[in-house]
Order: C-alpha cells, then structure tokens, then sequence
C-alpha cells in the first residue's frame, strides 16, 4: 500500500512540472492589446480637436540663443558678441549652442550687452524679441531679431528601447514624438500607466496618461514641454519575462529533477 503511494506521488511529479512550466509561460505572455496605442472601437476616420498648447513662457536658468541683425554692419559690431559669432552656430547644435547662449538669471533677468537686464521671466519668446528689437531702435538701423529656446528637451526613462535625454528643435513635440526618439515602448512598457513628470513655478506635477485611449489626443498633456519626464513603468509580466529568464538554471534544474525521479521509480 505504502509502495503504490509513493509510486503515485512520483507519478503526479512530471504532472506537477509540466502544469507549473505552462503557467509560467502563459503569465509570461504579452496580448497584442497591451502594446497596442489608440484603441477604439469606432473603426472609422475620428476627428479630435487639436490639443491646446500655450506659448512657453521663460522661467529662472532658461538659456537662449539671440542673434542680432541689422542693415548697418558698422553699427552691428557693438553686438559682435551677439551677432558675429552666432552666425556661425547653425552646425553647433543645440549643445553647441548652448555655450553661446544667455542664461535668465534667478530673479528672472536677461542680461543683453548695451541694453543692460531686461525682465524676462513669464515672458514668450515672441515677446523677448520684441522687446529687444524695440531697445535697440535708436542703436540699429532696422534691427532684426531671432531668439530660440536653448534648453529645448525631454527624457525619456522606464521600459522604452532608448531611453534618454533628447533634445528638440521643433515648435511642439508631443508624447508619441518623444517616445519616437526614445525608439518606443518595449513589449513589457505599460502603455495603460504612463507618467508625466512637469514642474511649474517650481512645483513637481506627476500626472498619469493612458496611451491606449484616443481621447489622450485631446488632452492637455499630450504636448510636452521643455523640461518634461516621461516614465513609462513595466507590466508585471516582465517579472516572468522568458527573454530575460535564466534558462540554463531552469533546465539544470529539470534535468535534475527527472534524473531524481528515474532513480527513486
């Protein structure tokens, strides 16, 4: 009797293993829904409103790129600082640029050679240009002046196949655009959950973003602004990920196992 016991335990232990090496493959599986962005069931052609972006406005440690011209060469050299060497940054980059460029200091000043420091915190872009052009009216004849955004970048951390800090040239950048940069989401991101990272008058904001809802399309968030953190969290099925499961210890250990069991039988 005791003899048919154990027989039937020794039995039931390649049951047991084939059972528990199934669920691990299937708890290990991604579906084709969890890496699928805009999902909806409406099929057809869906129109959304375009999301609301407002200009950036400049805040304390902001750097930007000035360049000065005007129809007066002789008048421009005063601005040779500003306007003679920035005419040769358009191969420097952003980086390079950036030890170029001007820096607002903590009380939210920009200070500009000749016209002294200029107020420039919770100020556009657009706005400091034409603040500048207009002090320099009775300098320059007919002054043009460009000013960009140096410090223009996002990261990208979490499951993503790049992840990293990025630095943009363009207008807007939305969250698909920065995830393109960063080479997407891996199959073990979750899409569902993930995070923004924004600070605003020095305030950190952690808001959370479902990728796989149209409507993000719509959402205030989906344009990303200098300075943003995207995170995207794992599934908790990387956790029994086969690609990054030890299999020479796994199939060590069933080798073992059924060299123990064909021994006892």
């Amino acid at each position: 009797m005791l003899k048919s016991r154990k027989s039937l335990i020794l039995i039931r232990i390649p049951q047991y293993l084939i059972f528990s090496i199934s669920i691990l493959i299937i708890s290990s599986c991604v579906t084709q829904r969890k890496v699928e962005y805009l999902q909806d069931r409406n099929k057809d052609i869906k129109v959304f409103n375009e999301a609301e972006y407002e200009d950036y406005k400049l805040k304390p440690n902001d750097e930007l790129f000035i360049r000065i011209n005007s129809l007066d060469d002789a008048d421009l050299n005063i601005f040779s600082n500003i306007g003679q060497e920035y005419r040769y940054t358009g191969s420097l980059g952003a980086y390079g640029a950036s030890l170029l460029s001007y820096t607002v200091d903590k009380e939210g000043f920009l200070f500009v050679p000749v016209i002294g420091k200029i107020p420039v915190e919770q100020k556009t872009i657009s706005e400091i240009s034409e603040l500048i052009k207009d002090s320099l009216n009775n300098i320059l004849n007919q002054p043009d002046v460009s000013v960009k955004l140096v410090n223009r970048y996002v990261s990208v951390l979490g499951e993503v196949r790049n992840p990293g800090h990025y630095v943009f040239s363009q207008e807007k950048l939305s969250v698909f655009d920065a995830l393109g940069l960063a080479g997407d989401i891996t199959e073990y991101g979750n899409r569902t959950q993930a995070i923004l990272i924004r600070n605003q008058k020095g305030i950190n904001s952690r808001i959370n973003m479902d990728l796989t809802k149209s409507n993000i399309l719509t959402s205030d968030y989906y344009n990303l602004r200098p300075n943003d953190i995207v995170y995207i969290k794992p599934l908790r099925n990387k956790f029994w990920g086969m690609r990054q499961f030890p299999f020479s210890v796994f199939f060590s250990t069933i080798t073992a196992g059924l060299l123990i069991y064909n021994v006892m039988k």
